[in-house]
């Protein structure tokens, strides 16, 4: 008897148990759901709220600070020329002593330039671009310009005080040069600031498999070595670029440009015009190692009333690039025709960049475009410069 009642407890508690669980599980299942939910409604409200920030005019501004970069230029220059002497030189048919010379001026020591490079977002239509140019007795505004992220069609509005995208070579800035002296025919014809002015820039590039760009500028024409009428804006240019690859590792880019504007260098207004041809060719040899040959053609009519002054010159540059740390080229400047012949000009350099963001350069010049004190000399000159780039700097194109 005793027996069975033991049993019989022992088979009631375990029901009582096993009643008991399930009732507890039940009870966690449903806080599991609970929770679920609670979680869904702190993910809706979460986002909602994220949304209505950024819908409304108080967005976030830290998302929209500008990047700052700092570059800084200097040099140390041999030359067999003093510097009260080359400070007065004459390219025959472009330039009549009045040599402007921001770059590796003296024998002996250049701080050649700092520049202080500003990019911000503006908001999701307009992106803002502003470098200063500072040198040892100026601070200048280089660039300044609003350009356009969204426009619909494949276009791009820029506007402010910008580089124009003429040629090849105009567009760089100085620090970003194969070479740290402007080519014969770029000083000639624009000077050292090139074509550097405020105006507009509409830009296009064709829906196709192969990149086509084509652009239209509306500038002040303020660079009086080719232009300068004051009276208004004077300068309009056009251009076609394209770029296509051959094979895995050649690239070939080319470009036609054309400059019309207005001199005034008879105290009236004459028409320059300039067209432009440039080719670059860059065969990638291995990762970080390839071969660039870059080129520009450059002819200028330009009409003085009583004459008409037909000009035209070239540079062509060959660059190696052995890795990320070397490289070394050579280039030949000539103007081909002018009132003068035999201008012509021989560089050779040898770079080292331990770092992308700084470059230690040498190089070598034989000169022969250059006259002072009425008499055409043969210049050997010697540089080494040290460019540095700190900050939030982007990335040149080649």
């Amino acid at each position: 008897m005793r027996k069975i009642l033991s049993l019989s407890l022992l088979a009631f508690t375990s029901l009582i148990a096993d009643a008991g669980a399930d009732g507890l599980q039940k009870q966690l299942d449903e806080q599991k759901k609970v929770t679920q939910k609670l979680e869904q409604k702190v993910q809706a409200l979460s986002l909602k709220s994220q949304q209505s920030v950024n819908s409304s005019a108080s967005f976030s501004q830290n998302a929209y600070l500008p990047d700052i970069a700092f570059v800084l230029n200097m040099s140390a220059v041999g030359r067999d020329v003093k510097n009260s002497e080359y400070e007065k030189f004459e390219i025959p048919g472009f330039i009549d002593k009045d040599a402007n010379l921001p770059f590796n001026k003296d024998r002996g020591f250049n701080l050649n330039y700092a520049e202080l490079a500003l990019h911000s977002m503006v908001d999701p239509y307009f992106e803002a671009f502003a470098i200063f140019h500072i040198s040892t007795t100026q601070i200048e505004i280089e660039e300044a310009y609003v350009q356009t992220t969204s426009l619909p069609l494949a276009l791009k509005l820029k506007a402010g005080k910008f580089h124009s995208a003429f040629g090849r070579l105009n567009e760089k800035h100085h620090h970003s040069w194969n070479f740290d002296e402007q080519p014969i025919i770029y000083k000639s014809l624009f000077g050292p600031d090139m074509i550097n002015d405020a105006g507009v820039q509409l830009q296009w590039i064709a829906p196709t498999d192969t990149y086509i760009m084509a652009g239209i500028e509306a500038l002040q024409g303020a660079n009086d070595r080719s232009f300068g009428y004051a009276e208004e804006n004077n300068l309009y240019v056009t251009y076609l670029k394209s770029s296509i690859d051959v094979g895995e590792d050649l690239s070939i880019l080319a470009g036609a440009s054309y400059l019309h504007g207005s001199n005034f260098d008879t105290n009236t207004s004459n028409p320059t015009n300039i067209f432009g041809l440039d080719l670059t060719l860059r065969e990638q040899l291995g990762s970080y190692s390839a071969l660039i040959w870059q080129s520009e053609f450059l002819y200028r009519n330009k009409d003085l009333g009583t004459q008409t002054d037909k000009q035209s010159g070239l540079y062509s540059e060959l660059i190696y690039q052995y890795n990320n740390n070397y490289l070394c080229g050579v280039k030949y400047d000539r103007i081909l025709q002018n009132d003068t012949s035999n201008l012509d000009k021989y560089t050779a350099m040898i770079e080292y960049k331990p770092f992308p963001m700084s470059r230690l350069r040498l190089s070598y010049s034989y000169d022969r475009t250059k006259v002072i004190a009425g008499e055409r000399r043969d210049i050997n000159s010697v540089i080494l410069s040290l460019n540095i780039a700190a900050g939030a700097h982007g990335a040149h194109s080649y």
